[in-house]
């Protein structure tokens, strides 16, 4: 079996990848067979529909924000994403977001994702730092989540993405 649960906690192996597609509004277009696996869904519950069904309320939306500016403006990211099943479980992922591109006209028509098991370190680093980040967000909006995380690169003298790929 590819998926191990831990209380509510799934993981699964290191070497395989979760992969989805969606349509420029976010709407999954693609699943492969380990994301409808893990996702607790049927394929037929998961295309068409928006991929924040798997979102999970421990996650700041700051983030999101982050990752929709930046794939909408035809830039690649990485995240760590804390995701949430059909049956209230949860499961981390290290996300790859890339938008998808028309060739013939250069204009982006959807987003892919591929995402594989985060690693011990880095969601040792990550998870205090969402729940900081969520707690500014319920305090104080979004903004001040960002904000939270700007100063935090700053502070470490990195950006964004290279903070992301120092704790895979």
């Amino acid at each position: 079996m590819s998926i191990l649960q831990r209380g509510d906690a799934l993981t699964f192996d290191e070497n395989l990848f979760i992969v989805s597609k969606t349509d420029l509004k976010g709407r999954i277009t693609y699943a492969n067979d380990l994301f409808i696996e893990i996702s607790g869904y049927q394929e037929k519950e998961l295309i068409g529909k928006p991929h924040n069904i798997l979102r999970h309320p421990d996650m700041p939306k700051a983030i999101f924000k982050l990752l929709w500016e930046r794939a909408q403006s035809g830039k690649e990211i990485f995240a760590y994403v804390k995701n949430r099943t059909k049956h209230n479980h949860y499961y981390w992922v290290h996300a790859y977001i890339t938008p998808i591109t028309d060739t013939k006209t250069n204009t982006i028509i959807g987003y892919h994702s591929v995402r594989r098991s985060p690693s011990q370190k880095g969601l040792s680093i990550i998870e205090p730092l969402y729940t900081k980040m969520l707690k500014a967000e319920k305090e104080s909006g979004v903004q001040a989540s960002l904000s939270l995380l700007e100063n935090t690169l700053s502070h470490l003298k990195v950006s964004y993405d290279a903070f992301i790929l120092s704790h895979e």
